[in-house]
């Protein structure tokens, strides 16, 4: 059966090729980069098949979906993982800008999105799986930017694209992983980002938060990305593995401890309770304060 992966440089696509080809599925594993396709060739073998893919680029999904139909024939395609995705740029909201929405939207629900519809008539030839990697976050926003909005936009379209292809044997599901160590919750790139959207602020905007704010906001994202994530990244692996060869495969899969106990949970609690939780972990701007005052002095 074959089986089609995007986001295979590394993190979850990458183990997920390695382990369906050792249990011989047909893998085609779609990399960003010629390093990302030449590292994953040379820790399996010639018979798992890589194609270059940018999923915001419409000439490369087209060029995937040729190689994979030529690929696969006649039988269709089995499964489609939609993995690729970026977290970066995410920080309060009005320290970002629309292109830093878009550097993630279109990645991670535009670009799958246009992967998906032009997957469907091979997947419907196939009567396939379709596999979609949301997060925790698509339930819960706990971040400014556009990544909690790309995964419940994910989420929405998974639930309402389930729903339309069941009439064709095509099966839906949804991944909802809690935080991993991959190159996504990289904490080198979150802190490097968080310096340029704090440098290029407006000094008023730098002023109501205060510089104590970000020193905060910094050693918060540490603490949750070295506490929280887990490096056993098998435990999403796992799922989308059940999600393409189950008989009957569920439509969510909550990955990880602290997706299962803490944050879908959470999800489901009053605004309220999220809300306060929440506020006992963020900073909060220091410099709010002062500005306010002087306001009051001005007047």
């Amino acid at each position: 059966k074959s089986v089609f992966i995007t986001g295979c440089d590394s993190g979850f696509g990458n183990l997920l090729a390695q382990r369906l080809h050792r249990k011989g599925f047909d893998v085609i594993a779609a990399c960003l980069t010629e390093e990302g396709s030449d590292n994953l060739k040379a820790c399996t073998s010639p018979a798992l098949k890589t194609v270059l893919l940018n999923v915001t680029n419409h000439n490369s999904i087209d060029n995937a979906v040729t190689f994979v139909a030529e690929a696969t024939g006649s039988k269709g395609l089995h499964g489609l993982v939609n993995n690729a995705g970026r977290a970066t740029p995410i920080g309060p909201t009005d320290w970002l800008d629309m292109e830093d929405f878009h550097r993630v939207l279109d990645v991670n629900l535009i670009g799958l999105i246009e992967v998906t519809i032009k997957f469907l008539p091979l997947l419907k030839k196939g009567r396939g799986r379709i596999v979609n990697v949301a997060s925790v976050m698509g339930r819960l926003a706990f971040g400014g930017g556009g990544y909690c909005l790309s995964k419940c936009g994910v989420e929405s379209f998974s639930d309402s694209l389930r729903r339309d292809m069941q009439h064709f044997g095509v099966k839906v599901s949804i991944i909802e992983p809690g935080f991993f160590k991959t190159g996504v919750t990289s904490l080198e790139l979150i802190e490097k980002d968080l310096h340029r959207l704090w440098n290029r602020l407006a000094p008023e905007v730098r002023y109501a938060y205060g510089d104590k704010y970000f020193d905060k906001y910094i050693k918060v994202q540490r603490f949750s990305m070295k506490t929280l994530c887990s490096s056993d990244i098998s435990k999403v692996t796992n799922c989308m593995e059940h999600a393409l060869t189950a008989k009957y495969p569920r439509t969510r899969y909550g990955a990880g401890w602290d997706a299962k106990f803490f944050w879908l949970p959470l999800s489901y609690a009053p605004a309220i309770v999220a809300d306060v939780m929440l506020k006992m972990v963020l900073p909060r701007p220091l410099g709010f304060k002062k500005a306010a005052a002087k306001n009051q002095v001005d007047v």
